[in-house]
């Protein structure tokens, strides 16, 4: 009886996943293994030049790779993976166009997910603050840092307008201070371009839970990488966190608050559902593997790579999670899982990193290679260099190279690009003293009160009365939407509160459909209606 090609599932589409599906198309011929990979998206991204999409000195889709052309041997399903049966060798992944799930069976996995942004026991973070994660996430932030740019130029309130102009940054790691340096580089620049916010000052922060930022690299590149982004204007807070946010605010463990409307996240992490559910050992909530990249107790069937792996050198050091080492973890599984299919020797991960490099933004770095340590111009060149090598494909080179050449001849490109629609229901959290609307503004949206209270406030003859207490289960805000009139009244949150959002048009579209919907909400307005 004749066998077919092993199946070599591949989880994960970063730099775990896709070069361990290109080193196996190197070394097994396609009839001795079938090798799928599985990711929701169908390029691959080159993380360390992420940030420079803030700031336009990248192009959009030039940081991206897609993966057919990267993987050209390997079969790409572009699903989200919902649930691994480690014991029944098989994978689930979401529906497509039809409502129907995929099961997958496989000979050798490799677990490559990585980790996913987790807010639990934040308030309003899940709401309020930004992850800088993907693509996606980039593409997001630019858009809304351009938008409130455009806000606050026409802004007349000056506490508004120096939210609008306030970014904060929590996380002082390599990804929290070359966002903010991005960010800020970019702000900068374009503002010139508002004629009322070319005075006007504009404020980044970053949060930094340790006694510096930086803490993967060395204490003299840290603290030379605190005195730059300090003389280019960033505040810096060590030794707080992110405790809640607001759409207005942003809550520390230490009691300080920062006013703003813009909140980046680059921390904390957690490894993704489906992952924390597998039976299998672990290490501190990753999955443990041994020498091999092997995962405990599935020896030769299941290999765990990147963020979501607690992986070891064979001296013993802790792997951190960065592409270098992301990158000789896919060679060693490639290798080993070679060797499962057709036998040989297999490989033990030894890698112990050959450097590390953070950028600063404005031709400014800190490195660290091979023991030599650099900062400055020189540090930056070489950064950019190394990393531009690194990039697949000569097409990808040339088009970086581009970029960088004409973000140096002309300014940033201003045009938002917008990428969801206008409205859409929501949850949004509150905290004690904040304003949800006030009286005389227009009637946007309705709020339904899932958890704790809020004050009806109205002001008559320069004197504002409470009107009312409404609390979980009531809701307000219809009354303008129905009578198409500015608000009556001002609601302001009396304790933390988790509302809906129902904004006018979804509102209108659902009274619409549902006659009984909207009878509600009409007897609702003539029971408060106030002769």
């Amino acid at each position: 009886m004749c066998k077919g090609p092993k199946q070599v599932l591949i989880l994960g589409g970063g730099f775990a996943g896709v070069y361990t599906a290109r080193y196996l198309e190197k070394l097994l011929r396609s009839d001795e293994a079938s090798i799928t990979l599985i990711n929701r998206e169908n390029y691959w991204v080159y993380q360390p030049m992420l940030p420079e999409v803030i700031s336009g000195s990248i192009g959009l889709t030039n940081v991206v790779s897609p993966i057919r052309r990267f993987c050209p041997r390997s079969n790409l399903i572009m699903r989200e993976v919902e649930n691994i049966d480690l014991k029944g060798q098989i994978v689930t992944v979401s529906p497509g166009f039809r409502p129907r799930q995929l099961q997958l069976n496989y000979d050798h996995l490799v677990i490559a997910l990585g980790n996913i942004t987790n807010f639990h026991g934040m308030p309003g973070l899940i709401e309020n603050a930004m992850p800088f994660r993907t693509l996606a996430d980039a593409m997001v932030l630019r858009n809304h840092v351009i938008h409130v740019l455009e806000e606050a130029d026409v802004e007349e309130d000056p506490e508004l307008r120096r939210r609008l102009l306030t970014f904060v940054v929590g996380g002082g790691g390599f990804s929290g201070v070359e966002v903010m340096a991005e960010l800020n580089d970019f702000v900068r620049s374009v503002k010139r371009n508002y004629l009322r916010l070319r005075d006007e000052p504009h404020r980044c922060v970053i949060i930094q839970a340790g006694d510096r930022i930086l803490p993967e690299m060395s204490e003299p590149l840290a603290m030379f990488a605190q005195r730059i982004l300090r003389k280019r204007g960033i505040d810096i807070i060590l030794n707080d966190r992110l405790k809640a946010a607001t759409s207005e605010r942003a809550f520390l463990q230490s009691g300080t608050e920062i006013p703003c409307k813009t909140l980046i996240s680059t921390v904390p992490s957690a490894l993704p559902p489906m992952v924390q559910n597998l039976d299998c050992p672990k290490d501190r909530g990753k999955l443990l593997v041994n020498s091999h990249l092997e995962l405990k107790d599935y020896e030769g069937k299941v290999w765990a790579l990147g963020d979501c792996a607690a992986i070891e050198t064979i001296a013993g050091a802790k792997v951190p999670p960065t592409a270098q080492h992301a990158i000789r973890e896919a060679v060693t599984a490639a290798i080993n899982i070679a060797a499962a299919v057709r036998g040989g020797r297999r490989a033990e991960f030894g890698f112990e990193g050959l450097g590390t490099f953070g950028s600063l933004g404005h031709g400014a770095a800190v490195a660290e290679i091979f023991g030599i340590k650099l900062s400055g111009l020189l540090a930056w060149l070489l950064w950019r260099g190394i990393y531009l090598m690194k990039m697949s494909g000569l097409n990808r080179k040339v088009r970086i190279t581009a970029d960088w050449l004409l973000h140096l001849l002309f300014p940033p490109e201003l045009a938002q690009t917008k990428l969801a629609l206008e409205s859409g229901i929501r949850n949004q959290h509150f905290e004690p003293g904040d304003v949800i609307f006030r009286q005389g503004d227009l009637g946007d949206s309705v709020y339904v009160i899932e958890e704790g209270e809020c004050e009806v406030l109205c002001k008559r003859k320069g004197e504002q009365e409470l009107l009312a207490t409404l609390s979980g289960g009531e809701c307000f805000g219809e009354m303008a939407l129905l009578s198409d009139r500015t608000r009556n009244a001002t609601i302001r949150a009396r304790t933390a509160m988790n509302v809906l959002i129902i904004p006018k048009g979804d509102f209108n579209k659902l009274r619409q459909s549902v006659p009984a919907f909207g009878s509600i909400f009409t007897e609702l307005v003539k029971r408060r209606e106030v002769p």
